[in-house]
This record gives C-alpha cells, structure tokens and sequence, in this order.
C-alpha cells in the first residue's frame, strides 16, 4: 500500500467507504460510494441553518400535513440531496417506534420507496433501514422479496446477523463504538486502552467474528461496520464489505498517511470460527428472542437504540411542528 497516499484512500482500495450523516455538504469533499442517515443525523442537520431552506420547502410542499407523516417527505428530500453527490446508495431509516411491527414496518418501507421513486430515484440505489429486532427481521424478508433492500441497522450481536442473513437482507450495520461504549461502562476502572483496545477492541472483535461467520458459511449480506468512536476500530476492520463513517473522522483519515494494511480475510474464516467453537446458530423465533435475551450487552444497547431514535424522531416532528 502507498504510504504516501492518505489513509482514507488507502482505505478506499480495501473497503467500500460509506458517509455516516445527514449533512450531504460535509460529505462532498470524500467522496464516498454511498451514504447512511438516521433520525438523530437528519434531526442534527434540519436544524442547522443551512438546511432551512430544504426543510421549509418540503413543509411549503405538504400543507396542513401532520408532523409525524411530513417526517417521511423530510427523510426522503435529504436522501435526494444525498443521492445527487454519491453514485451509489443512500440508506433511509424507517420509524423506530414500529421496531417490534413487522406488518407496520413493511407498509411504511413501501411508502418510503414510493416517494423516492415518484422522483426518478430506481429502489436498487435506496437502502430502508430497520432495526434488527425479531419483527424488523421478518419485515427484511417480505421486503427484500419485492425488491427493496434492506440495511438492518442497531445490531450487536452474532444471533441478529445470522438471522439478517437467513432472510437475504441486503445489508447489514454492527455498530462498533456503542458495543465498545457498553464493555468500557461495564470494565469502569478495569478498562484499559492497551489491553482492550485496538484488535481487541470488543466492537472490532464482534464485527469480525460476523464476518468470519458470514464468509465461511457462504452469507451473501454485506457487513458494513457503523458508529465508530476513533480511526483505530476503522483500520482494525480495513477489509470489511463496507464501513460507514462520520465526517470528523472521514477528516482524520485524510489528513492521515499511516499505512494501511488490510485486517479481515475471507480465507481466514473457517481457522477463525473453529478457534472460537462457533457453529450454525438456530435462528427460530424462540431461539433467536433466547440468544438475544442473554446476551446482556447487545438486549441493552438494542433496546437504548430504538428508545433513542424513537425520541429525536419526536423531536424532529415538534421541530416540523413549528
């Protein structure tokens, strides 16, 4: 790898790089493949001054409409910006409050893919994100079997993936940093940044354990690593389908010339998952509630995860409201 090239190209050549926000401005500059937004991205940009003017004319546009359904049109006119700057896919977070509503989760996808196709938009460059809840899951199925892809989003552990990937899901986003957040909250005191750091970062090891386990047993989803806190749990994961990240640390990485090398290996997959003992998991609805269930960390930060974009999806609605 050129060491004299920036990080992030460098990057570039081993992974797909993807932006991780609502601010298609700031994205411009790195030139990413593709961009994911949530409701707590979108809510951060509609309030910034330089996205008025989109925000007025979408509620100009939808007179008398209320707040909750004027969120749709919102979410789709920043993804129409988004997809105006990158040349693939632009992912579009469906409520979080209908998490655990398969039936719910799959009419508001449709609507979703109708506005972006009333604009031109083909629904092979729109990714609908769902949280990867048992329900979320299923709705993936039935989605994905019309044509409309799915990016299974709030994802901790190993059961949520297999079951993501048991039902073709297009795409799906472990979310490294929070993993990482509950192990160092957990350690307190006895966290250390050496010792629990870098390979053995917990976020890191549970993405590549994913990706062992996809590989190995022939899983056609792509892995794309999500909400990082540093570049270290990024270049700890070089080699992975796709790794979606924020502008601050797309900026850090173009500043930096650190060689990269690159970290995930198909062809070490079946090595990886006999080191670890892992087998096909049984992913039936009561198994998978089960495996979910007692793992502590990824119940807790799924069920934070939902309750989160469940209240800035209402923030952005009181915003709207104004």
């Amino acid at each position: 790898m050129n060491a004299t090239a920036s990080a992030l190209s460098q990057l570039k050549q081993l992974t797909t790089v993807v932006a991780d926000t609502g601010d298609f401005e700031r994205m411009e500059e790195y030139q990413p493949q593709d961009a994911t937004t949530n409701p707590s991205l979108i809510l951060k940009a509609a309030r910034q001054a330089n996205y008025q003017a989109l925000v007025n004319q979408a509620k100009l546009a939808h007179p008398g409409m209320k707040p909750a359904d004027l969120v749709d049109y919102i979410l789709v006119a920043f993804g129409l910006e988004i997809l105006k700057i990158v040349p693939g896919r632009v992912s579009t977070e469906v409520d979080a409050r209908l998490s655990f509503d398969t039936q719910a989760t799959i009419h508001k996808a449709k609507h979703l893919i109708s506005l972006y196709e009333s604009h031109g938009i083909d629904r092979k460059r729109v990714l609908i994100k769902l949280a990867g809840t048992w329900e979320g899951i299923q709705a993936a199925k039935a989605l994905e079997a019309e044509g409309i892809h799915c990016n299974m989003t709030l994802l901790f552990s190993l059961v949520q993936a297999a079951a993501c990937g048991a039902v073709n899901a297009t795409l799906i986003s472990p979310f490294v940093g929070r993993i990482t957040d509950w192990y160092k909250a957990k350690l307190g005191s006895n966290w250390s940044d050496t010792a629990n750091g870098g390979a053995n970062d917990p976020g890191v090891t549970s993405v590549k354990r994913i990706f062992h386990y996809y590989k190995h047993f022939g899983i056609a989803t792509e892995i794309m690593g999500a909400s990082f806190r540093n570049t270290s749990q990024i270049l700890e994961l070089a080699g992975c389908d796709l790794l979606t990240i924020s502008p601050e640390l797309l900026g850090e990485l173009q500043l930096s010339t650190a060689t990269i090398e690159k970290k995930l290996n198909a062809s070490n997959a079946a090595s990886a998952l006999a080191s670890e003992n892992i087998s096909p998991l049984k992913l039936d609805e009561p198994n998978f509630r089960l495996q979910l269930n007692n793992d502590a960390m990824a119940t807790e930060k799924l069920a934070e995860g939902i309750r989160n974009f469940c209240i800035d999806t209402e923030k952005l609605e009181a915003l709207l409201s104004k």
